[in-house]
């Protein structure tokens, strides 16, 4: 009897194991967008107005945060590298740069497919302090191997949206 007894405990055992391994596996697990990525003029929607788009980004991620570094053209034709380091927590984390200060902002989409990142940013111009908002959405496609950016921002100049695809690299 006591033999039984423990064959059935095994038993149970394993099977909770298993379903307890099922449902990890099951759970949804935020799309990683570490490596570089090349900017795709021709398959991105830019929208009107001048967007500036990075040329190309480095990505740095893991659980905690996420560091993107953009390779643009400046108004000079010189090329700049910036770089922001946000954590995935949800909550506000603050940088300042040459440019002034940003507050950023990531949270995953309710799917858990995108990731959503909210920019506030305050500078000096000219002796005027002026606001820039942006809301990017990133989400991975075509296996990994495409970056797609949602992107809208807002300032006194008014709201421009693009989409932005780079190719992995």
């Amino acid at each position: 009897m006591k033999q039984k007894h423990s064959f059935q405990l095994f038993t149970l055992g394993v099977i909770c194991s298993f379903l307890l391994a099922s449902a990890g596996s099951l759970e949804a697990k935020n799309p990683d967008f570490s490596g570089k990525w090349k900017f795709n003029e021709t398959e991105s929607a830019m929208g009107e107005g001048r967007f500036f788009a990075a040329e190309e980004m480095t990505v740095t991620q893991d659980g905690k945060t996420i560091t993107i570094e953009r390779t643009r053209a400046g108004r000079d034709g010189q090329m700049r590298t910036t770089s922001e380091t946000i954590t995935l927590d949800g909550k506000e984390n603050v940088e300042e740069s040459e440019f002034g200060k940003s507050t950023y902002k990531a949270t995953w989409s309710a799917d858990q497919n995108s990731l959503v990142i909210e920019t506030e940013t305050e500078f000096q111009r000219q002796g005027d302090t002026f606001t820039m908002s942006r809301k990017e959405t990133w989400s991975l496609a075509e296996g990994e191997k495409v970056l797609k950016i949602e992107s809208v921002s807002s300032s006194q100049r008014g709201t421009r949206s693009a989409t932005l695809i780079y190719n992995r690299l």
